[in-house]
């Protein structure tokens, strides 16, 4: 900026050029011109009022330097000094006042902004049985604060970031000194730092930014919308990246095992939550093979089948103008549609939707002799089964397809490639230095004590080897063994 006041106003009315929102109020400080500019409808105008420009209007002395202002005149608890033009231009953007002194090159960045801020509550993706309820909202801050109220610690270190030509969206990198790997948290800085693009409007747009294995459909970042989870998995050493404007927080490095994990696990009883994780794992089985497997016996491998039940098939099934493996992809298909119109109905028509769609569609289907009744309950098992574990949905729809594919074509051979191939594609691979499948492969065994079952976290004494954590500092609790 400059010292001429008149210039100064005139440079951020041409900036601001067609832009009616923009407000100059032009007043004395004592007996210095000095001006107020603001953007109507992102400043909250009433403390802009009653703390600054009444105040300003009161005072009757002088001052020898803008950084005098706050301490003597303004009712603010924040108000800085900024002499850049672009960070000038960036915080008026984003709600915040500026007050500009004749003769000064510097301006007063005035912190009046006021956004309407979703109250905090339990997140819709995340039910909550036991435990805290309270979620992230959109507000950076607030969830920073949400953060540091579980973690009151000074090791909570947090990286500052703006992302965005046009968004300049703020971003922070939660980490705590000591647990974390300092070399991860360089790389996730370097990363983002490099990221150029016009605008970020959610934490889903960097995600891709953060992945290893680049154009890979297999879920490669972590993410939750509650400070518990967020706050657990900073303790085990790994990193989150909270972006302003989104209430889901991103965490690195990410293994497999954190999908089959539930907040809820660890507010329940051991052998309950252990029972739960072995249904996940079954359900990851069921909704990828089930399609599948029913297409590789009834084309394939018939002779596989009970005579029984072989004959209710072929019962059913006879007549129909599709073979089986049109029927299934047929099926799968409609479902698919019924579950992306679900979704974008509005909410009134959702049971009416639901109501047509799974019941009168479906049975009207089977009675028209479009598709059996066998077809129609194995998708909707595999569709069921899918979201136990709905953070994997996306890509256990992908694999359940490919196995049907697999199935419909090649029969158990196909199944049995398909599976030995991906086994040892996600075997080798690597997110931040944590293998994707541990503790499972490699073999981790102290890691096992909250994988398939849950043992009492008494007896989880260090921090997971399965992440890539600061080793040096491995030890989370001693008991009185170790005393």
């Amino acid at each position: 900026m400059k010292k001429n006041l008149s210039e100064n106003i005139q440079f951020l009315k041409d900036t601001f050029i067609e832009s009616d929102e923009l407000i100059v109020k032009e007043m004395k400080i004592g007996s210095k011109p000095c001006a107020i500019i603001y953007l109507l409808g992102l400043c909250d105008t009433t403390s802009l009022s009653k703390f600054v420009i009444q105040p300003i209007m009161d005072f009757k002395g002088t001052i020898k330097k803008i950084s005098d202002i706050p301490s003597d005149i303004l009712y603010l608890s924040e108000a800085v000094s900024e002499d850049k033009d672009k960070e000038i231009i960036s915080n008026i953007l984003k709600g915040k006042a500026i007050l500009l002194v004749e003769g000064e090159k510097t301006t007063l960045i005035l912190a009046v902004d006021k956004f309407k801020e979703r109250a905090i509550a339990e997140p819709p993706t995340s039910t909550v049985l036991k435990g805290p309820r309270a979620g992230f909202v959109e507000n950076l801050k607030t969830n920073l604060a949400s953060i540091r109220k579980i973690l009151a610690t000074p090791k909570l270190k947090t990286i500052n970031l703006k992302v965005g030509k046009h968004t300049d969206t703020a971003i922070s990198i939660v980490y705590i000194d000591g647990i974390a790997d300092k070399n991860i948290v360089d790389i996730v800085n370097k990363r983002l730092s490099e990221v150029n693009i016009d605008g970020i409007i959610d934490s889903y747009y960097i995600a891709s930014y953060l992945e290893e294995h680049k154009n890979s459909m297999f879920k490669q970042i972590g993410n939750n919308e509650k400070p518990d989870i967020t706050a657990s998995k900073l303790l085990e050493g790994r990193i989150a990246i909270i972006v302003d404007g989104s209430p889901m927080v991103l965490t690195v490095p990410f293994v497999y095992l954190e999908d089959l994990q539930s907040g809820d696990d660890y507010y329940n009883n051991n052998a309950r939550a252990s029972f739960v994780r072995w249904i996940r794992i079954l359900s990851i089985f069921v909704s990828i093979l089930t399609p599948g497997l029913y297409i590789a016996i009834v084309l394939h491998h018939y002779k596989a089948i009970p005579l029984k039940f072989l004959i209710t098939i072929v019962n059913t099934t006879k007549g129909l103008p599709l073979t089986p493996f049109a029927e299934i992809l047929f099926v799968l298909l409609l479902f698919e549609i019924l579950y992306e119109a679900s979704l974008r109905m509005p909410k009134y028509l959702g049971l009416a939707l639901s109501i047509v769609g799974a019941l009168i569609l479906g049975d009207t289907a089977v009675q028209a002799g479009l598709i059996s009744p066998p077809a129609v309950m194995i998708v909707a098992i595999s569709g069921l089964t899918i979201y136990c574990i709905p953070d994997q949905a996306p890509q256990l729809y992908i694999l359940r397809m490919l196995y049907t594919f697999a199935g419909g074509m090649l029969g158990f051979f196909g199944i049995i490639c398909l599976t030995l191939f991906l086994i040892s594609y996600l075997s080798d691979f690597d997110n931040y230095g944590s293998p994707y499948f541990a503790p499972l492969s490699p073999f981790i065994k102290s890691d096992t004590k909250d994988f398939l079952y849950k043992t009492d976290l008494i007896n989880m004494n260090d921090r997971p080897l399965s992440i890539k954590n600061n080793r040096n500092n491995i030890r989370r609790q001693r008991n009185g063994k170790d005393n």
